[in-house]
């Protein structure tokens, strides 16, 4: 019989250098869901729970390079606590939960602007995108369904949201944290501004949205004469894209701060985002384990994989 003599040892115990996760001063192609076409218009999930995040967007893959229909793929990030290193990959994957949801929200037409929610008030998770009408060009429509916990739930078709819907495009809303009131963008009056509307008090949140379009306000703080798209709120910050006049080429970044009830002059988000080519569609990412919070937008910039690549950066508003 052998024996195996050990000598006992005090463990040292590894020093950490940092008490939270920091999302680095770069902007990251996601290169592992990028493909040759156009892929862009990503959603985040509300809560995002550990660092391994499902994401839905819009991409024109399956038709090689023509109709825009929803995908999904996956981001995974981790920080070295001790080195101060972080790292990011991200890739494409099969799931019956996100093959059954994005299959629901395909259409003849284009689809674009998914948005995942979960309504406290009534506990059921909502998911929102716009896609063509061939009557109403673009129109808002939205499912809800049970949250993906351990099975799989049902998920009905989406019906339109009636509340944002006219026959002008009307696409990209978004919520606050009291669900209390949405933003959106539309063409209603001629080129895309971004609207804002309000719920009345003694409505649930999911009869607001089939009430009767024509209640929505623009928002004049945020509105030029050139075309403001794709509003997104976090907290005080509305993060849009827009191609008015002074910005560094084609579609940039800007961001505007809720105070006192009234969003701030738009500020360009800088060179560290935009270029002479186009962004679009950012949105915010929050991990209560990092310092600060990442931005998920889109750009056809040259170096990606072609046509709009995602991409990934700090949120940075000062």
């Amino acid at each position: 019989m052998l024996v195996f003599l050990t000598t006992a040892c005090k463990e040292e115990k590894v020093k950490l250098k940092y008490e939270y996760g920091s999302f680095p001063d770069s902007v990251f192609n996601l290169s592992g869901i990028n493909s040759e076409f156009d892929d862009y218009n990503m959603d985040l999930p509300e809560e995002i729970v550990g660092s391994s995040i499902p994401v839905i967007f819009s991409s024109n893959r399956k038709s090689s390079g023509g109709q825009f229909d929803l995908v999904y793929g996956n981001i995974g990030y981790t920080f070295n606590r001790v080195s101060g290193e972080f790292y990011l990959e991200s890739g494409m994957f099969s799931e019956t939960f996100y093959e059954t949801l994005t299959t629901k929200f395909n259409t003849a037409g284009n689809d674009f602007g998914p948005n995942r929610m979960f309504c406290h008030e009534d506990g059921f998770e909502y998911m929102f995108a716009a896609s063509e009408d061939a009557a109403t060009a673009l129109d808002i429509e939205y499912s809800k369904y049970s949250p993906y916990i351990s099975t799989v739930p049902s998920i009905p078709s989406p019906v339109k949201a009636t509340l944002f819907n006219t026959s002008s495009n009307d696409a990209y809303v978004c919520f606050n944290a009291t669900i209390d009131t949405a933003w959106f963008c539309s063409d209603r009056d001629g080129n895309f501004d971004i609207f804002s509307i309000s719920r009345p008090s003694l409505i649930s949140f999911s009869d607001w949205m089939t009430t009767a379009s024509g209640s929505a306000n623009a928002v004049a703080a945020l509105n030029t004469s050139g075309n403001e798209k794709c509003p997104y709120v976090s907290e005080k910050v509305m993060l849009f894209t827009s191609d008015r006049d002074g910005g560094f080429g084609g579609w940039d970044l800007y961001y505007s701060v809720l105070s006192g009830g009234v969003w701030s002059e738009p500020v360009n988000m800088g060179e560290d985002f935009n270029t002479e080519y186009n962004e679009y569609r950012p949105v915010i990412g929050t991990d209560i384990y990092f310092t600060n919070k990442f931005i998920l937008f889109s750009s056809d910039r040259p170096g990606g994989e072609g046509g709009y690549d995602l991409y990934l950066g700090p949120l940075i508003t000062e």
